[in-house]
């Protein structure tokens, strides 16, 4: 075998080892992603807890916007409400985020 064909077989060798490793990180992603996981009651609590500081601390600065004017009483009302939902949804799947893909891609595809 010429110098030439070790070096072309190097090359293809370097790339298919590269195509392997770059393709598993994409699957291990992809598979992580869509795995149950399943969170211990400890660290429910501990999410519960971050969640309702963060959902408290949001309202507050959604009040701040309704007094200084940036929108009015009902629309205020209107996102704290959704607010809500999201965090009982959210509950009700042990504080797992389920991300709705087709909803994202949908937004993407308007852009």
């Amino acid at each position: 075998m010429g110098k030439r064909s070790v070096n072309k077989l190097r090359k293809f060798f370097i790339a298919c080892i590269l195509t392997i490793s770059i393709g598993g990180l994409f699957l291990s992603s992809v598979q992580a992603e869509t795995e149950e996981v399943k969170l211990s009651d400890e660290q429910i609590d501990e999410i519960k807890t971050l969640k309702q500081k963060v959902m408290e601390k949001e309202k507050q600065i959604i009040k701040k916007y309704v007094e200084y004017g940036v929108f009015p009483e009902e629309k205020g009302q209107k996102i704290i409400q959704h607010m809500e939902k999201k965090y009982e949804k959210l509950q009700e799947n042990n504080f797992i985020p389920k991300w709705d893909h087709k909803h994202h891609m949908k937004h993407d595809n308007e852009n």
